[in-house]
């Protein structure tokens, strides 16, 4: 039984990007991939709540260990 929907989610879509990290070796999915159109979309929506300061310290500390990218502004830069 699932008791918290939301966070079952949330938790089943940082399960699909560490796996697209360890099959890619980044976090970076390409708008243009439909193969993984929630997973893009959910990648968005994460930077958008970090950007307005409401995502929690918990989820920022899950993304942050798998070196999640906050600005892709900035990683273009990297590259």
């Amino acid at each position: 039984f699932i008791w918290d929907p939301l966070e079952h989610a949330w938790n089943t879509h940082f399960d699909r990007l560490c796996a697209f990290k360890a099959k890619h070796g980044h976090c970076c999915v390409s708008q243009n991939n439909t193969q993984n159109t929630s997973l893009v979309e959910w990648v968005r929506q994460q930077r958008v709540l970090y950007k307005k300061k409401t995502l929690s310290s918990n989820r920022i500390q899950l993304l942050n260990s798998i070196c999640f990218v906050w600005d892709l502004h900035e990683r273009t830069y990297e590259l």
